[in-house]
């Protein structure tokens, strides 16, 4: 039987691991990469049976990297903190790991879950990120901040698993905003760090057509209100994304050095 090993990177994630840890509680080893979370991530993390490494955060590229290097087994499937393994994909990767003519990368089709509805339109569904599956020194990752890039180093097309997985990615609307906060200013410093300019109108036009190509071109509006937030959300966290770009070139990042009129 061939062995696998499941990481979890995560940060401040107390109230979401525990369900993924439990959704992957047959594999051979799981490991917790944790970036030094101030909450009860890592204590939950052990208590589940899981080892937990502590990773500073450099970006997620850089932060991928090291959890794989960290795992100990042939086969790693990569879960995060809100997604949940279920019991047809496991027996799919199971059947995968163990067989003899399998490809040496795995995408895995998620389910995503907003507002309590499945979201089946705005690019959710299938949600393929990179390959979830595949095998030790197969995958490597750029040292992108965010949305990270990848490199399969394999002679084999990546397979695609059939069986899905499920992913609550937004317990609250607070949690949306802080996200589409926390991935602009990572976003804004991945174009910054690849000689990327903007402005404040190109800064409202991307973040119309990130709107626009969620919410019409991927038939966002079929998923009623749920889709209409995420789309808005999209287009905040694009928009926010430019500006703070364009600030931060300008040298008007920091509003604390304003100077005022002396009368």
């Amino acid at each position: 039987m061939a062995k696998l090993s499941v990481y979890i990177i995560a940060f401040n994630e107390a109230d979401k691991i525990e369900q993924a840890l439990k959704s992957v509680q047959w594999a051979d080893e799981i490991l917790v990469a944790d970036s030094f979370s101030t909450d009860d991530t890592a204590a939950i993390a052990e208590a589940n049976g899981a080892k937990v490494v502590q990773i500073p955060f450099k970006g997620f590229g850089s932060l991928r990297n090291d959890a794989i290097a960290a795992c100990s087994h042939p086969w790693i499937f990569s879960l995060d903190s809100d997604e949940r393994c279920t019991k047809t994909a496991r027996q799919e990767i199971e059947s995968i790991i163990n067989a003899n003519d399998s490809q040496d990368a795995y995408y895995v089709p998620r389910r995503n879950y907003f507002m309590g509805k499945w979201i089946r339109h705005a690019g959710f569904y299938p949600d393929f990120r990179q390959p979830q599956l595949f095998k030790k020194g197969a995958l490597t990752f750029m040292d992108d901040a965010v949305h990270e890039r990848y490199e399969v180093i394999s002679d084999k097309p990546c397979g695609v698993m059939k069986a899905f997985i499920n992913q609550v990615p937004f317990k609250n609307l607070e949690e949306m905003i802080h996200k589409a906060n926390r991935y602009s200013t990572l976003g804004a410093e991945k174009l910054a760090a690849a000689g990327k300019t903007s402005g404040i109108f190109k800064a409202f036009s991307h973040g119309f057509w990130a709107f626009f190509t969620m919410y019409v071109l991927k038939l966002g509006f079929l998923d009623g209100r749920p889709g209409l937030i995420i789309a808005f959300a999209n287009f905040e966290g694009t928009f926010y994304k430019y500006a703070k770009l364009y600030l931060k070139t300008k040298q008007l990042d920091s509003f604390l050095n304003t100077r005022f009129p002396e009368n």
